[in-house]
Formats: structure tokens, C-alpha cells, sequence
């Protein structure tokens, strides 16, 4: 295959994708009238006997599989013939509304009647044929994909001679050695043509020129690309540095490339080719440009210590062996290229086949057997790095993952086809390999969008993590799906099979959900979401800060924008896609009765969210209290709204405990607010001397208002001292807690200078019986504890600094029950 069959197949890759996103376009009456139904049946009817037969070959089936795709496709787009005309004469058979039950019709209204049903007849009938003959190319596709699916499978567990079976060593050889006097003669038979030889005399000094150019490509043109790189990137570390020697790497690609290319180029200005070397020289091309791409991409995935490209968390040696073991896989399965050619050109026999495989296949399995250890390394690296609590990226265990998967390949490849299993043996170990080289490609492209994007953002490196360049690489997965089915044996006609059968998509009711409907659902929507957000953030900072309006009410009014835009944005999205809600009226109303049951709660508090929105009873920045629990809003939802305690922990309260609850708001409309400062004084104190005191502390406080005044309430008499209260109101009540501190240091000193007493509590213990617990304490050997009569309550005062707490251990030291009486 040459590289212009290789890039069409790329080619042909993405307008498969494309074609997914694509509305289908509907065909007009004369499509339709262009059917020639009579050649489709008569073909149809030879591929159902040669299928009922089941003698045509993989390449006759696989011809047909294409002509009845192309047959199916006219199918598809006949059966939407005359869609709008019939969709007219549906509207005027409905406003003639339905015949009266008693055939009481005027006259010209049933002619009128029967001539728009007649006319709906004729118009209905291409589509419909369209239909059957489609159903008719659905079912002889679907046979064919069988018997192809069922011969794959066949030919992959054939078992054939084991390469180890020394009887067949002398004859793969002698088919090799027959291969290469062949090549080698028809060379020779070209150069002793007198005519060849000539022409061959007459181009060397071309043939010189471009042999040497291209040679000094190959190698030395490499090195040199390399070294202007070295020399001229020296931030690479920085994303336009990463993007410059990317793109110097490109030009290292196309130098070698071109260096090939000259090469062949070459052996075709000798004029010495015949029948033998022109497909070889192709296989030789293809193969010897996978090669290359392995070189390239080694660099890249396993790259030096002095380059940024680095992807695994490895040691420069263990690098050094993951380049060695990619190049080493591309010259293997750029060798099988040349073997599979010379395979097919002199026919060799499953023996011979087997024996000159062998070695490609248990080298191919040894050095994925080394990556595949390399990856499972470089994942047990990254997760030894990690520090108590933290998860391993999921790309890491992905990479461990596919490590596994690759050394378990490069065991079972060489093994099955040891035991006979050639084709098994074959197909995993080299699809195995152009599967990573694709791979390896996807992950380069993605790092190529992401470093992209953060040029784009000026610079900014967690842009390379972002949501945008995480996209990005999904897309580029779904563009390379085809291609991965392709390597491992799907047909070009069974992929554009699989993208036609997407793009028609399913019905639902009487609406058709196609991959083009859901494509143009997701652009409009997301063109309306960015519209919406654009709106949002110019109201919020440009429009909005030049109004009167306070910051809850911007807030609310900015939210507000941003669901009506993205109700909008999905109503449009939906009327661009075609979908017709009027089919989808039964589905919605059943889902609503799951919904009013199951997400009752979810509903209640967005409602109350859009109450909280529109009166805002509570703002942004407001210090609240719910069920106890104080704090400053920092965010009104649909759903919830968060709270930030002074602990600096954030509780989320559902929106409707603020509707349906008792909230106090501290701060809503002005930040002032009252303080209480509560001071207990000795008995014995000037009462109106303290209240003086106390008036002078809050007056001189900065925080506290002048109009209106402070006041100091003696509240009464407590149990320890003369209780005291200030009472001031504080222009932010924010520093309540600090204006109470202040205070109290203020009352401390002010307190100390006037010689005032602060009480601390003080509580006299009664005991009765005192005479049970003095004849209880007679053995202890600590002193007798000095008791105070008290003869008109006939009980006792004891000092209880006297007594230790074994004073009161138990029944030993008490009465029976251990307590007292």
C-alpha cells in the first residue's frame, strides 16, 4: 500500500466522521422515480442464491456488501420522497375533519375528501416501496456481515503446523530462497535488456543526485532538524517552546519521509523494476514509513532528560529502553510489510508462512513484553510519590492497566503461534503494535490542543488541564475509532455501515433522534449558553455597578438572566434538531408523575430558591441565623444556598428550611446592630458610681454610635454580685464579638483603677448528720474537721477544705448503702 492509499484511508477516516453529524437530506419525487426496482430485484435475487450457496470468496462478499450499501442509501433517501407535499395534504385532510358518523356529508366535501386521500395514496407509495426494499437490503447486509464475521473467526482459530516442527524448516526456506532468485532474476533479466540497460545508463547521473540527497535525508538530515531544535528552543518548558519544537519535529518527519521516498524513487530511475519489485517497493514504502513514525514518536513518549516531553515518571535509562523498544516494534512491523507482499505474490504454503513469521512475531512479543513493564514501572512510580490520602490520576492507572494488557500480548502472541495458531498469533502481536503507534499518536495530539489552549489563555499552565483540552482529547478518540476498527479487521463498508445506521439514528414515538439532530442540539445550546454567560458577566460588570441597585439585588437579577437564557438556549436547541415535543407529550406527562413523587424535594427547593431570588430576605454577605447556626451567606442556588460559619466551615442549607424556617437576619439593609456586654460587681459598690463607669467604657468605644446613646441597666440583685448590662448600638455589627472584647478589657482596667471588686462564686455545703460522718472519719489519721453548730436547724456547717475525696469512698468509710442519710 502506497502512502497516497494510506493518507485516502485517513482521508476517508474523517469524512466517515463527519458524515455521522450530517442530516440526512430529503430526497424529492424524482430520486425517487429514478429507482430502478426492477435491477434491484434481479440483483437481489443472485445475492440471495450466491448467499444461500455460500461459495462466494471474502472479496466477492465484501464487493457486494459495497453495492448494497450504495442500493440501501438510495433506499433511505427515496423514502422521505414527496415528504412535504404529503405533509400539505395531511394539513388539508385535517381541516376537513372526520366524516360524520351518519354520512350526512355535502357532496362536494366528499369529493373533496376522496380526491386529497386518493392523491395521499399516490403520494405514500414511493415512500413505502423505498421502505420494503430497504427492510429486503437490511436483511441480505446483515446475512453477508455474518458469514464474514463467522470466517474471520474461522481463519482466526485455524490451526495450522507449529513453527518449532523441524520437518518444515528445509521447506519454508527453500519458498523463501525461491523468493529471492526470483526477485533476483527478474533484476538481472532487466539489466540484460539492451533497451533497460540503456535507459538505466541514461538516468545515473539522476539516480546519483537523487540517491545521495536522499541518503543524506535519511541520515543526516535527521540530526541536523534535531540540533537547529537544541539551538533555537531553549524555553521548552513553556507551551509555545513545547509547540516550536513540535513543530521542528514535523520537519524532521518530512525530511525522512523525503529521504525515503527519494530512495524508491531511485530504484525506480534504474528502470530495473518489473512485475515482482513494483509491490514491493510499495510495501516497502509503507513499512519503511511506520518505521519512521516509531523513531519520531519515541522521542516523544520516552523522551530525554534535557526535553519536556517527558510522559512517564521514569530513570533516563529506563527512557533509553522504552526509544529502543518502540523502534525496535516499527522495524518489526515495518518488516512484516515486506513479508506480507512477498507472501502474497508467491503464494507460500501455511508452512512456510509459519516458519518465516516466527521470529517477527517472538521479537514483536519480547518487546512489548519490555513496554508493557516499562508502563506498569512508570505506574507504580507515580503512585510511590503520592503522598498519605492522595489518588493515584487516572491516567497512571491507565497506563498500568495497558501495561498489563501488553505484557500479557507479548506472551500469549509468540505462544499461540508456537502451538500452530498462526493467524491468532499474527493478528494480536501486530495489531497490538499499530494500535499503540495510534495511541501514541492520539495522546501526542492531545498535548498538542492542550499546549494550544494555553496559548490561548495567555500562558496560564492549569489551561492544560482544563475542561477544553480534556474535550478536545475525547473528540479525537471518537475521530479515531474508525481507524482502530480498521486495524483489527472491520471492513470499510461495515464502517460506513455503522456511521449510516448512527446517523438515522432511533425513533421515539414519532420523532426520529439522529446523531445529526443531537450534533445540532449541542452547538445551539452551547452557542446560547455562551451567549447567556456573556450577557451575564456584562451585566455583572459593566451595566449593573452603574445602578442604584444593591449587590443582592444585582445578584438575583444577573441569576435570573442566567435561567432564562439557558431555558431559551434549550428551547431552541431543541426546535433547531427538529425535535417536535407535541410526540413526546405522553413521555413527558408520565416522567412528571415520577417527578412530582421522586423529586418532590428537589422542586420544593428550587422554587424556593427562585422566591429567595425575586424578595431577597437574604442577600450575599448577610450574617444570619438558622437553627442556631450563625454565619455569612456566600452563595444563593437553585437548590441550596451556602453558609460560612465564623469557624470558617461552610454549611449548606436547602432553600426551603430559609423559606419555611425561622431566619434572622443581622445585617439586612444596614450593618448596625446591638451589643450587650453583661458585668456583675461586688455587694458593697456604689451602684450609681459602676453605672458611670460602664457609660464612659462604651462611650469611648469608636464602634459604638453616639445617637443613639449607650445606656446601662442595673439589672438586679444575683445570687454572687449587682448584675450590670451595657446596651449599645454599634455601627457594623459585624465586630460585635471584638467590640465585647474591647469592652471587657476596658472594665477590667477601668475596675483595677477604682479598687471595684469582681465577684466569683462562692457556695456553703450542709451536711446532715454530721455525728454518722464524723464516727466514719475517726480512723483516718488526718485531722478532725472543725464543725459549726447551727442549733436552730439542728444541723452542722463543716469546712470542706478539711476533707479528701476518699473522705467519701463507698460503704466502708459510710453508711451500708455508701451515701448519707
Amino acid at each position: 500500500m502506497t502512502p497516497m492509499k494510506t493518507l485516502a484511508k485517513t482521508l476517508l477516516t474523517f469524512a466517515l466522521c463527519i458524515s455521522l453529524f450530517a442530516h440526512p437530506i430529503s430526497a424529492q419525487s424524482n430520486n425517487a422515480s429514478k429507482i430502478d426496482y426492477n435491477a434491484w430485484q434481479s440483483f437481489a435475487t443472485r445475492i440471495e442464491e450466491a448467499v444461500e450457496a455460500g461459495r462466494a470468496s471474502d472479496t466477492i462478499l465484501e464487493n457486494v456488501r459495497t453495492d448494497l450499501s450504495d442500493w440501501r442509501a438510495k433506499f433511505v433517501s427515496a423514502k422521505d420522497a414527496n415528504a412535504r407535499t404529503i405533509t400539505a395534504v395531511q394539513a388539508q385532510i385535517s381541516a376537513l375533519g372526520p366524516a360524520p358518523e351518519n354520512g350526512l356529508e355535502p357532496p362536494e366535501i366528499v369529493e373533496q375528501r376522496a380526491s386529497l386521500n386518493s392523491r395521499l395514496a399516490e403520494l405514500v407509495a414511493p415512500g413505502k416501496r423505498a421502505e420494503v426494499a430497504q427492510s429486503r437490503a437490511d436483511a441480505l447486509i446483515v446475512e453477508i456481515d455474518r458469514i464474514l464475521a463467522q470466517r474471520q473467526a474461522n481463519a482466526f482459530m485455524e490451526r495450522t503446523s507449529s513453527p518449532l516442527n523441524p520437518t518444515i524448516w528445509s521447506r519454508s526456506w527453500n519458498a523463501f530462497n525461491s523468493t529471492l532468485t526470483s526477485t533476483r532474476s527478474e533484476v538481472v533479466n532487466g539489466w540484460n535488456n539492451r533497451n533497460q540497460r540503456e535507459a538505466f545508463t541514461s538516468n545515473l547521473p539522476a539516480l546519483l543526485a537523487s540517491t545521495s540527497v536522499s541518503i543524506v535525508f535519511l541520515l543526516l538530515g535527521w540530526r541536523w532538524v534535531r540540533a537547529l531544535s537544541m539551538r533555537f528552543v531553549r524555553h521548552r518548558n513553556t507551551a509555545k517552546g513545547w509547540l516550536t519544537a513540535f513543530v521542528l519535529s514535523l520537519v524532521q518527519l518530512v525530511v525522512a519521509s523525503v529521504g525515503l521516498l527519494g530512495l524508491v524513487n531511485s530504484i525506480y530511475l534504474t528502470e530495473l523494476v518489473g512485475l515482482r519489485l513494483d509491490p514491493l517497493l510499495d510495501a516497502i514504502i509503507e513499512g519503511g514509513f511506520f518505521i519512521i513514525i516509531s523513531i519520531w514518536l519515541s522521542a516523544f513518549v520516552f523522551a530525554r532528560a534535557d526535553r519536556s516531553f517527558q510522559s512517564f515518571a521514569l530513570s533516563e535509562s529506563q527512557n533509553a529502553s522504552g526509544r529502543h523498544s518502540v523502534i525496535s516494534l516499527g522495524l518489526i512491523f515495518g518488516a512484516s510489510f515486506i513479508l506480507d507482499e512477498l507472501a502474497r505474490y508467491d503464494n507460500w504454503s501455511d508452512d512456510a508462512k509459519a516458519v518465516l513469521y516466527f521470529p517477527l512475531v517472538l521479537m514483536g512479543g519480547l518487546f512489548l513484553w519490555r513496554l508493557g513493564r516499562l508502563l506498569r514501572q512508570h505506574s507504580m512510580a507515580a503512585s510511590a510519590e503520592l503522598g498519605e490520602g492522595e489518588q493515584a490520576r487516572y491516567i497512571d492507572r491507565m497506563y498500568g492497566l495497558l501495561g498489563r494488557v501488553i505484557v500479557l500480548i507479548g506472551m500469549l502472541g509468540p505462544l499461540l503461534m508456537a502451538i500452530g495458531y498462526f493467524e491468532a498469533g499474527t493478528t494480536i502481536v501486530f495489531q497490538t503494535i499499530e494500535t499503540l503507534i495510534l495511541i501514541a499518536m492520539l495522546i501526542l495530539a492531545q498535548r498538542v490542543l492542550a499546549e494550544l489552549w494555553v496559548v490561548l489563555r495567555r500562558g496560564i499552565e492549569e489551561a492544560r488541564d482544563g475542561l477544553v483540552p480534556t474535550l478536545a482529547g475525547f473528540g479525537l478518540m471518537l475521530f479515531a475509532i474508525p481507524e482502530l476498527l480498521r486495524i483489527w479487521g472491520m471492513s470499510d463498508a461495515r464502517i460506513t455501515e455503522f456511521w449510516t445506521r448512527a446517523r438515522e439514528g432511533f425513533t421515539v414515538g414519532e420523532t426520529r433522534i439522529t446523531a445529526g439532530a443531537f450534533l445540532t442540539f449541542a452547538i445551539v445550546f452551547a452557542i446560547g449558553y455562551i451567549i447567556t454567560r456573556l450577557v451575564q458577566g456584562a451585566l455583572k460588570n459593566t451595566v449593573l455597578p452603574k445602578t442604584r441597585m444593591d449587590q443582592g439585588g444585582q445578584t438575583a437579577l444577573v441569576s435570573g438572566v442566567g435561567y432564562i437564557g439557558i431555558f431559551l438556549a434549550a428551547l431552541g436547541a431543541i426546535t433547531g434538531a427538529g425535535i417536535d415535543l407535541s410526540s413526546l407529550a405522553i413521555v413527558a406527562g408520565a416522567l412528571s408523575v415520577g417527578i412530582g413523587f421522586g423529586l418532590q424535594n428537589i422542586v420544593s427547593n428550587f422554587v424556593s430558591g427562585i422566591i429567595l431570588l425575586i424578595e431577597r430576605p437574604i442577600s450575599e454577605g448577610d450574617w444570619i441565623e438558622v437553627g442556631g447556626t450563625h454565619g455569612t451567606v456566600r452563595d444563593i442556588s437553585v437548590r441550596s444556598t451556602r453558609i460560612e460559619t465564623f469557624d470558617r466551615s461552610d454549611v449548606i442549607l436547602p432553600n426551603a428550611d430559609l423559606i419555611s424556617g425561622k431566619v434572622t437576619n443581622y445585617t439586612r439593609g444596614n450593618t448596625v446592630g446591638r451589643v450587650i456586654v453583661p458585668v456583675g460587681v461586688a455587694y458593697g459598690n456604689d451602684t450609681r458610681r459602676i453605672e458611670k463607669i460602664l457609660l464612659e467604657v462604651a462611650e469611648n468605644h469608636p464602634m459604638v454610635l453616639a445617637n443613639p446613646k449607650p445606656n446601662v441597666i442595673f439589672q438586679g440583685f444575683g445570687a454572687d454580685s449587682l448584675d450590670f448590662e451595657i446596651r449599645a448600638i454599634l455601627r457594623d455589627v459585624n465586630f460585635v464579638l471584638s467590640v465585647r472584647s474591647d469592652m471587657n478589657h476596658e472594665i477590667a482596667r477601668r475596675f483595677t483603677e477604682e479598687n471595684i471588686e469582681i465577684p466569683f462564686g462562692q457556695r456553703d455545703i450542709w451536711i446532715r448528720n454530721p455525728e454518722v460522718l464524723g464516727a466514719a472519719l475517726a480512723p483516718a489519721p488526718k485531722p478532725k474537721p472543725k464543725v459549726k453548730a447551727k442549733t436552730k436547724n439542728k444541723t452542722q456547717k463543716m469546712d470542706t477544705t478539711l476533707l479528701s475525696d476518699s473522705d467519701f469512698e463507698g460503704p466502708e468509710n459510710g453508711t451500708e448503702d455508701g451515701g448519707d442519710r
